[in-house]
């Protein structure tokens, strides 16, 4: 499994960003994907979640609102769009690939098995 994640970069705080991973090696419509991110010094830690079908998600109490995970299964690829950009949210942005196809995948890390390698969010206040 590969996944490869872009669109990062530097904006200033208010600003958008719009993420996208692309993923290979796997039948992509059957896997839940999520969104996590890391800060120095910091722990990686939930952003955003969908279903393999795109029929539920789940977002970080800190970014709902401000944030949206979609997936087009045809391109194989999901998007983190990130509006209203904060400070705090500035970290390596990581998209991952569910455990196991069709596993209800939630917000903990542990529902992920593949990861990509990461891109970097910086917002400036």
């Amino acid at each position: 499994v590969q996944l490869q994640a872009s669109g990062g970069g530097l904006v200033q705080a208010g600003g958008s960003l719009r993420l996208s991973c692309a993923a290979s090696g796997l039948t992509f419509s059957r896997y839940g994907m999520g969104w996590f991110r890391q800060a120095p010094g910091k722990e990686r830690e939930f952003v955003a979640s969908t279903r393999w079908n795109g029929g539920s998600t789940y977002y970080k109490n800190t970014v709902k609102g401000r944030f949206t995970i979609s997936r087009d299964n045809a391109k194989n690829t999901v998007y983190l769009q990130m509006n209203s950009l904060k400070p705090e949210d500035t970290a390596v942005y990581y998209c991952a690939a569910a455990r196991a196809p069709y596993l209800e995948v939630s917000t903990t890390l542990q529902d992920f098995g593949s990861w990509g390698q990461g891109t970097q969010v910086t917002v400036s206040s």
